[in-house]
Parts: C-alpha cells; structure tokens; sequence
C-alpha cells in the first residue's frame, strides 16, 4: 500500500493550494483515507489523479456542484442515461435538418462543444482511479 498523503502533500502534488483540497474534501469529491491520532486528514495518492480529473472537467464547464451531485448519486443507471442522451443527439439531428442558417451555425457550436464534452468524459474515465 502506498503512502497516505497529508493535505498539504496533496495540495503540493495536485498543484493546488490546502484550502482548495479542503474545498473538495468538503464537496465530496474526494475523500480522506483515515486521520491520524491527532485528527490531521490523509489521503489515498489516487486523490492527485482524481484532483486532477477535477480541474479538466471544471476547465471544461463541468461544475463542481455536478461534480459532487453525480458523485453522490453514484453510477446509477449508466445505460439508462446513454440512451437518454442518444435520442437527444438524434433529436438535435432533426432540428439540424430543419434549421435555418443562424440556427444551423449554433448547432454547429453546441456539437462541438459536445464532442468536446464526450472527449472528456472519456479520457477522465480512461484515467481516473477508483476510491
């Protein structure tokens, strides 16, 4: 087992300042391993990956209020919601066919935003730990 992290570590490591750690910590979006006899907070090493999962997602729009929200409600139903947002792709395909030119210049947007978006969603799956 690695090295449990003290938050100053953490918050050196992850590139962000302890109140920053502690800001998360107090969302939920990441968690404290154990405490010491003394009552100091210490963290998994995998949390430097997960903060720095955060950080690409908030850079992305992602807010750290739905960060925490889809944290707590867990995985959910995952297939469930990739259903959901493949009729809503196909709904945007629709309106695309039937836009005018002002309009069709702001799908064009919103579809690269959302392949932006699903881009990643999948590179922060492909590296983010599980705790």
């Amino acid at each position: 087992m690695s090295r449990l992290l003290r938050i100053g570590e953490l918050a050196n490591l992850s590139g962000v300042s302890t109140r920053t750690v502690d800001f998360y910590t107090g969302l939920g979006l990441i968690e404290a391993a154990q405490r010491t006899a003394g009552n100091f907070r210490l963290y998994d090493p995998a949390c430097v990956e997960r903060i720095a999962a955060i950080k690409v997602l908030e850079a992305n729009g992602v807010s750290l209020g739905d960060m925490a929200d889809a944290l707590r409600r867990g995985a959910g139903d995952l297939a469930g919601q990739l259903s959901q947002v493949q009729g809503d792709l196909e709904t945007l395909r629709e309106a695309a066919g039937h836009a005018g030119p002002a309009a069709h210049q702001l799908l064009l947007a919103l579809t690269a935003r959302v392949q932006s978006l699903i881009s990643t969603a999948i590179d922060v799956t492909n590296s983010l730990p599980p705790l």
